[in-house]
């Protein structure tokens, strides 16, 4: 019997230390035993309730921006009248029944890989809002007396999916939780919501590149250092600068100072981790495997998150292009045929092919998601000559693959014209909690936030169809 209470007085502990970003935190290892067995209880309580055993090693992130049509991409409806369907033809892939939009046809000829989630659902039709509800899964908070319109990043938001995995399953391996690439969302004035820890605090921020993978001099500056400077001294020097910082009791008081001084400990774990270092040597991989991913900003930023993931990093977040990219308000058709479609089409053939030729395809989870998508109605701006379409949340598609997913399928199904679902609607909630548990993290973990409330990270449904298959 006293197993167990000493397990719950060290989860409390934990519980504490996430309540206060700025508190104190625990000596490495003081936790890590009892939690630990903790949490292999609770992962095997979870498989029991809900028959999935947990297989991601790492997942994915291919985050379209500014949210990609619907109608244009994965969910067609060529009956549809014309000012609904719009420009393009869709396509039979290699499942029968199932089509996708007539510029994806890598896509189409891999469709047993992938599993197509047509009613995904939410209210958000802010872009700001929307990507936090998107990477968190959770509402975006709003100051009293402010407008949604100008909600931007803040440290009050609640953790992304990488920052949770960071508090409820830290590594000390040099290897980060999480990576965002190829650049922070952000425009003018405006930072996009969700992107990092939020009241959990810097120590858990996905590590952020803003360099393009497909120039010529790519090199993450913060993992170089100089030729002739090796591990010892870089040790000699992180034990210099911790005598210079003096006893952490100093600064169990001051937050920033606390948390500036597990900044420092990450930069030097990161400095160390060979693996890491390697991983963004993309100048090392063989020109045709550069061809075959596309020579460009999203193509180079797949085949730099496949780096990443065979590196060990758990969770890889890539942007396709900069923020709002996929925002088609004008000339949606030119902009997709053009550029979006063959660049996704491409880059993602190339990443599932060289993941399941490695034999890592069934422990690499890839979810490729807007933060909303598009109205069915053709629109054109004030101003404008070329239509495009509008946002809109109420209904949109998602693709997955890999980690135990049944490729092959279509999930859920969207109205005659891609406005509403037509059958059970899926909440980035949702999507968040598959995701979680995929990477084995308790249905009971939890959070506390500023205000000392507990909340649940896996907040939503696994989407169970993904896994044991849903309807075409």
């Amino acid at each position: 019997m006293a197993q167990p209470q000493f397990i719950l007085d060290r989860r409390g502990m934990l519980r504490a230390g996430a309540a206060g970003v700025a508190g104190f935190t625990l000596p490495a290892g003081s936790v890590s035993r009892g939690a630990d067995l903790l949490s292999s209880m609770e992962r095997a309580e979870d498989v029991r309730a809900s028959g999935v055993t947990p297989r991601a090693r790492s997942v994915l992130m291919v985050l379209l921006s500014g949210g990609p049509a619907q109608l244009d991409t994965f969910d067609p409806k060529p009956e549809a009248p014309a000012e609904i369907r719009g420009e393009f033809s869709a396509i039979q892939s290699a499942i029968s029944g199932i089509s996708v939009c007539e510029h994806l046809p890598q896509l189409a000829a891999r469709m047993n890989q992938w599993a197509i989630v047509r009613s995904m659902a939410h209210r958000e039709h802010n872009h700001l809002l929307a990507t936090h509800v998107a990477l968190t899964g959770r509402a975006t908070p709003v100051p009293r007396g402010g407008s949604d319109l100008d909600r931007v990043e803040s440290r009050n938001d609640f953790p992304n999916l990488a920052a949770a995995l960071s508090y409820v399953q830290p590594r000390r391996d040099g290897i980060p939780t999480g990576v965002s690439l190829p650049n922070y969302l952000i425009e003018g004035p405006l930072t996009w919501p969700g992107q990092h820890a939020g009241f959990l605090g810097p120590r858990h921020d996905p590590w952020q590149i803003n360099h393009d993978p497909n120039d010529s001099g790519f090199r993450v500056e913060s993992l170089s250092v100089p030729e002739d400077t090796s591990d010892r001294r870089i040790l000699s020097r992180r034990d210099l600068l911790n005598r210079l910082n003096g006893d952490r009791a100093v600064f169990a008081g001051d937050g920033r100072s606390g948390a500036f001084a597990e900044q420092q400990d990450v930069a030097f774990s990161l400095l160390t981790s060979a693996r890491v270092a390697e991983a963004f040597r993309i100048d090392r991989e063989q020109s045709a495997t550069r061809d075959r991913y596309g020579r460009n900003k999203f193509g180079q930023s797949l085949l730099l998150s496949r780096r990443l993931i065979e590196a060990g990093v758990p969770v890889v977040q890539a942007a396709m292009g900069i923020v709002q990219t996929w925002d088609t308000h004008v000339d949606n058709w030119g902009r997709l045929k053009r550029q979006l479609l063959p660049w996704l089409d491409q880059g993602l053939a190339a990443l599932i092919d060289d993941l399941s030729a490695a034999g890592r395809l069934d422990e690499t989870l890839v979810v490729v998601m807007g933060e909303f998508g598009r109205t069915p109605r053709i629109s054109t701006l004030p101003g404008q000559t070329v239509p495009g379409r509008d946002h809109w949340a109420h209904v949109y598609s998602m693709l997955f693959s890999g980690a135990g997913v049944r490729g092959g399928q279509v999930i859920g199904e969207s109205d005659s014209i891609a406005a509403y679902p037509r059958t059970r609607a899926w909440s980035p909630a949702d999507v968040g909690t598959t995701i979680l548990h995929a990477l084995g993290v308790s249905q009971k973990s939890s959070v506390t936030d500023p205000l000392g409330r507990p909340a649940q990270l896996l907040n939503g449904e696994i989407i169970l169809p993904l896994y044991r298959g849903g309807s075409v």
